[in-house]
């Protein structure tokens, strides 16, 4: 067996259904030399045996990070995760995002020395997103748009980023305004780099998180590339209860003093 030589941290909590559509997506993976680090935010018993039961079926590797719940705790889930990689490298994405069969490939293909990559996603309607089988995944239909939209997806000009590739996917990303910024559903960087800002800012709440240690990052002198048309996952639709005014105002607080004060280093992450 060659060595793996990149760890994918996939993010969870209670989603049973979502994760497994997640893990049969990364089990049709062209590249194959990764492993899955599922980083659990206290999940009940019933995530654990879907994760030992897709042992059993999945080609990768699964170290299954978990803690007890003790209300929203994903950046500390998170910095448990990159300490228990394996490879000097790591992808991130979520449990409710499914990846394209090139994902992994596409973030191997464009890894570089001082930079982080930064991919895209394209958002599903609820209904879709519950009727998406194993069959529509392994099959791959799941990322044919016309099969999508028959399905309820609507047509936008963003369904471009759904089967984005060669030279198409190169012009979308040069013409694209995004800003390139670390996103938690689809991003990658070397663990050196992550670890030399200190990893995730536990103090963070939901929404956020991300993107602050991506601004770390960058006043380290990392240099973000902009993949989102060349590296695509789809984003499971669901509920979404964390957020409140008083979490998202200590987030802009905490981002605003990174950028103000062009931080490198939290107090509050990996090394306490």
């Amino acid at each position: 067996m060659m060595q793996k030589n990149i760890s994918v941290i996939i993010s969870t909590y209670n989603s049973v259904e979502w994760l497994k559509k997640v893990l049969w997506g990364y089990n049709t993976q062209t590249y194959k030399e990764f492993e899955m680090v599922i980083a659990d935010d206290g999940s009940r018993e019933d995530t654990k045996q879907m994760i030992d039961a897709m042992r059993e079926e999945v080609s990768y590797p699964i170290i299954h990070v978990w803690h007890e719940d003790n209300g929203f705790q994903k950046s500390q889930i998170l910095n448990k995760a990159l300490l228990a990689c394996t490879t000097d490298y790591v992808l991130m994405s979520d449990g409710d995002c499914i990846p394209r069969p090139d994902f992994v490939e596409q973030h191997i293909k464009f890894r570089e020395e001082g930079y982080f990559l930064s991919g895209g996603y394209h958002k599903l309607p609820m209904e879709l997103s519950k009727s998406l089988s194993k069959e529509d995944i392994y099959s791959g239909r799941c990322f044919d748009v016309d099969w999508l939209k028959k399905n309820g997806m609507a047509t936008s000009f963003k369904n471009n980023k759904v089967d984005a590739m060669g030279v198409k996917s190169a012009i979308l990303n040069m013409v694209t305004t995004t800003k390139p910024s670390w996103n938690g559903h689809n991003s990658s960087g070397w663990i050196k780099d992550i670890k030399a800002i200190n990893g995730f800012d536990e103090r963070m709440q939901y929404g956020g998180q991300d993107r602050e240690l991506g601004e770390r990052l960058v006043n380290l002198g990392i240099i973000p590339k902009q993949i989102r048309y060349s590296t695509i996952c789809l984003h499971l639709d669901h509920p979404r209860g964390y957020a409140t005014p008083e979490s998202i105002n200590k987030n802009r607080s905490i981002r605003k003093v990174t950028r103000t004060e062009k931080r490198k280093w939290t107090d509050y992450g990996i090394v306490k």
